[in-house]
C-alpha cells in the first residue's frame, strides 16, 4: 500500500512538473527592412540596417544581442554585432537597427559579381542571443533571403 502511494505521489509530481514545460517555443521570424549606406571611406563602408523580429510566442522574448551577416548574390558583403537589450512583446514585433561593416574588397567583389545581372539576391544570416529561460534556447540562428530587380 505504501509503495502504491509513493508511485501515485511520484506520478503527480512528475505531471505537475511537466506543466511548466508544456510551452512550445517558436523561433522568431527575421526579415530585412532597410539598408542604407551611412558612410563610405577608402577601405570601409558602413551600413545602417534595420531588421524586423517577429515573436509568435505567447510570452515576451528578451533579446540581449545579435550578430548579423549580409550577402549579395552569394558573396559576403557586410557584418556586424549588436549589444542591446530589447524586449519583443508576445505576438508582437520590433525593428532593430544594427550597424554593419564592409571592406572595400567585399564591396568591389559584390559589385563586379552583380553588375551583369538583371536582379540581385540578398541573404541575411546570424544569431539571436536571448535571455534564456528553461524553455527558450539562449542562441537561435536565423536566415532570411529574397531577390530584387534592378529596375
Amino acid at each position: 500500500m505504501l509503495r502504491l502511494r509513493l508511485w501515485a505521489i511520484l506520478g503527480m509530481v512528475m505531471l505537475s512538473g511537466c506543466a511548466g514545460f508544456g510551452k512550445s517555443f517558436e523561433t522568431p521570424r527575421i526579415s530585412l527592412v532597410n539598408v542604407e549606406i551611412r558612410e563610405a571611406k577608402l577601405f570601409e563602408t558602413i551600413f545602417n540596417v534595420e531588421l524586423r523580429i517577429i515573436n509568435t510566442n505567447e510570452t515576451p522574448i528578451i533579446l540581449k544581442g545579435l550578430e548579423c551577416r549580409l550577402e549579395i548574390n552569394g558573396k559576403d558583403l557586410a557584418l556586424g554585432v549588436l549589444d542591446s537589450k530589447t524586449e519583443i512583446p508576445a505576438f508582437g514585433s520590433v525593428k532593430v537597427p544594427i550597424t554593419l561593416y564592409s571592406s572595400v574588397v567585399d564591396m568591389v567583389r559584390s559589385a563586379l559579381h552583380s553588375s551583369t545581372k538583371d536582379s540581385f539576391s540578398y541573404k541575411v544570416t546570424g544569431k539571436l542571443r536571448l535571455e534564456s529561460e528553461a524553455w527558450i534556447p539562449p542562441v537561435i540562428p536565423f536566415s532570411s533571403d529574397g531577390e530584387l530587380g534592378k529596375d
